[in-house]
């Protein structure tokens, strides 16, 4: 009998321990309900429970690593975090260049991210190839992935079934940043469907060059060119306001333009009429062919705005 005793309690904890280490590490209590595998093979980061309620998990931001991947500490575990369906340019690449609108989009994930409690909401497949976790993260209520997009700091990519919950709406605020011209989008053909375009960033970075130490220089305008006005003669065609014109007369004040104008106009060698704003990227450098006050002007006398 005591044998037969022994020979169950044997068996019986032979069997706990087994049950014990099929389970492997858990993060319940962490995240909310997925019941989905990830793509390692490691276990899911969550379980499963309500189809509508957003599958977010509680993290802290250790480190913004560029525009479109962070580092975050998920129970005291650090994670590598990459944000679905989005591409920034890249700043970190070992076998690319720094790409314009890359520091720009690291700025902003830095500025808005560092330190900050987030969540990570997730689709279905949970890591990708490297290990990491691909997810939407939400910081303040909002979703950074959707900021970037916004901003024309980052296009829609890799988007690859069955992670796509939120790819339509994805690709309408693309679209908005698109027709507002902002961003990634300012420079024409830079952004395309299979990644950054670095002939098209570096045309227009010459064509920005080109642009300076050029006074004195008239090249001709194409035949379609409207030949650029003065900033008199946009004042002298604007409308002016009744009560507007009798208190500067009273006053014995012009109705003209600024006293000090800071927008820069000039020539580029191109054949390209661009205004410079004070704080741009070449704006010192630039040698002014004409000044404007306002940015309306520059654009009325038929310049367009230096891209950088």
């Amino acid at each position: 009998m005591r044998k037969w005793i022994l020979f169950c309690m044997i068996m019986w904890g032979s069997l706990a321990i087994l049950t014990g280490c099929a389970k492997g590490p858990s993060l319940q209590g962490t995240q909310a309900s997925t019941g989905v595998e990830s793509q390692t093979g490691s276990g899911s980061l969550a379980q499963e429970g309500d189809e509508d309620q957003a599958r977010r998990i509680p993290a802290q931001i250790v480190r913004v690593v560029d525009g479109d991947t962070v580092e975050v500490s998920i129970d005291g575990k650090q994670e590598k975090v990459r944000l679905l369906l989005v591409d920034t340019p890249e700043t970190v690449h070992p076998n690319k260049p720094v790409e314009p609108f890359g520091p720009e989009a690291s700025q902003f994930a830095k500025d808005t991210l560092t330190d900050k409690e987030v969540q990570l909401e997730m689709d279905v497949s949970e890591r990708d190839k490297y290990g990491r976790l691909l997810a939407y993260l939400w910081v303040d209520d909002q979703m950074f992935n959707e900021m970037l997009l916004e901003k024309g700091l980052a296009r829609v990519a890799y988007v690859y079934p069955p992670n796509v919950k939120h790819v339509d709406r994805f690709r309408e605020i693309q679209k908005q940043a698109q027709e507002k011209g902002i961003g990634i989008w300012s420079i024409e053909n830079y952004a395309l469907e299979d990644g950054f375009n670095q002939k098209a960033a570096a045309k227009a970075e010459q064509s920005e060059a080109d642009g300076q130490g050029t006074a004195g220089k008239s090249p001709e305008p194409s035949p379609s060119a409207k030949p650029p006005k003065s900033s008199d003669q946009i004042k002298a065609e604007e409308p002016v306001k009744e009560e507007e014109s009798s208190s500067a007369v009273a006053a014995g004040e012009p109705a003209a333009a600024c006293e000090e104008p800071t927008i820069k106009g000039n020539h580029s060698s191109s054949g390209d009429w661009i205004y410079h704003v004070p704080g741009g990227q070449f704006y010192e450098k630039t040698k002014a062919e004409e000044m404007f006050c306002t940015e309306e002007e520059a654009v009325a006398a038929g310049y367009r705005k230096s891209k950088r």
